[in-house]
């Protein structure tokens, strides 16, 4: 029976039944659209637009597939089959909250591992920007409610540069159970948990607040259980952002090595350019490149005046480290302006002992520059 005429007969059974009304019926119809035009169901008689199309409003109940069997030893059966399917990859048996695996379902270190053990998926944390120094990176815990028990996360990091063999220095590693929630970590990298958006879920929280500006670093994470299986690794590779440099500061130390560099050049001036130009972090230095160019480049430029001036060798010292300064910050160093900023950033974690008030939000906020 098409649907319209069952809520037409249905309408008029109860109009014609004043006495008899029908009672414990609610339905709910609201249009989503349209029949297709090969449902010759869905046409009423004398009418060329097409009736509404039922759709599904809303799931009242949800119940697990073998539920809907009526045999008692068939639905066991077809039960056990799904949660060892599920849970057990189909080589074992759910006990409790626990995977007992079968003879043919242990590694060739003799443990179970019927039960997989989900990957952790590393990324970066949306409520911090990375900044030069700061970085903030998040996971969702992978506990299942069934099988392997996780008991550890290592997060590995470091930089990422031309003399570092990646595949062989796997950098510093920090476990998250004994270094970070336990507070023997050092004070440049903070760790936190709070609920996640799924209910039942955690999210750890890792911030590395001593990172160098304009850096490449990798940062790697797997999970460890109980029998100290270890999960597949979860990599998030990035870089900081440009270091602040005082464009002042840059501005004056390129008239100073304009002085130094005109005339004649002494020996102890010319030491005292050297010294200078070493002192400076790369990005200042490429900015005072940038300012030397830009008022004196018609006395010559800054490479070639400096390697008339100091000779090739100290040249050379100074200008190999422009080459630490990535194309990025590069490019913005040689923005006509730089100006810097303060914001304002909440603290993302607060630790205390006594029990948070329902309502109550704890923060605090810091500047700092960018």
């Amino acid at each position: 029976m098409p649907f319209i005429t069952y809520l037409s007969g249905l309408l008029t059974a109860q109009m014609l039944s004043d006495d008899h009304l029908i009672s414990g019926v609610e339905i709910r119809c609201e249009e989503k659209g349209r029949c297709p035009s090969t449902c010759h169901l869905c046409r009423r008689p004398g009418k060329e637009q097409l009736s509404p199309t039922p759709v599904l409003l809303e799931i009242n109940r949800v119940v697990p597939l073998y539920a809907l069997i009526q045999d008692n030893d068939t639905r066991e059966a077809f039960k056990g089959a799904l949660m060892s399917s599920y849970w057990c990859s189909g080589k074992g048996d759910v006990i409790e909250d626990w995977c007992r695996c079968d003879l043919n379902a242990f590694d060739e270190n003799g443990l179970p591992n019927c039960s997989p053990l989900p990957p952790p998926v590393l990324r970066l944390s949306p409520n911090v920007e990375p900044s030069s120094t700061v970085v903030s990176l998040e996971w969702l815990d992978v506990q299942p409610a069934i099988g392997t028990k996780v008991s550890d996360y290592v997060l590995q990091h470091k930089k990422v540069d031309e003399y570092t063999d990646t595949d062989l220095y796997t950098g510093e590693s920090l476990s998250f159970a004994d270094d970070l929630l336990s507070g023997l970590a050092t004070s440049c990298v903070a760790a936190g948990r709070s609920h996640g958006d799924i209910p039942d879920t955690s999210l750890y929280s890792v911030i590395f607040k001593c990172l160098e500006p304009d850096g490449l670093y990798k940062f790697t994470l797997y999970a460890v259980d109980t029998r100290g299986r270890h999960s597949e690794l979860s990599t998030v590779t990035l870089r900081t952002a440009c270091p602040l440099v005082d464009d002042s500061k840059a501005e004056e130390i390129a008239d100073k090595i304009y002085n130094l560099y005109n005339g004649y050049t002494s020996g102890k001036e010319q030491q005292t350019a050297y010294n200078t130009l070493m002192e400076v972090s790369a990005s200042m230095l490429f900015r005072v490149q940038h300012h030397y160019n830009s008022h004196y480049e018609k006395f010559g430029d800054f490479v070639w005046r400096s390697e008339d001036e100091l000779g090739p060798r100290k040249a050379h010292l100074i200008l190999r480290r422009l080459e630490k300064v990535s194309s990025h910050c590069s490019t913005l160093l040689r923005s006509a302006y730089i100006q810097s900023r303060t914001e304002t950033m909440p603290y993302l974690f607060c630790r205390s002992e006594e029990v948070r008030p329902p309502g109550v939000v704890w923060y605090k906020k810091k500047n700092y520059l960018i």
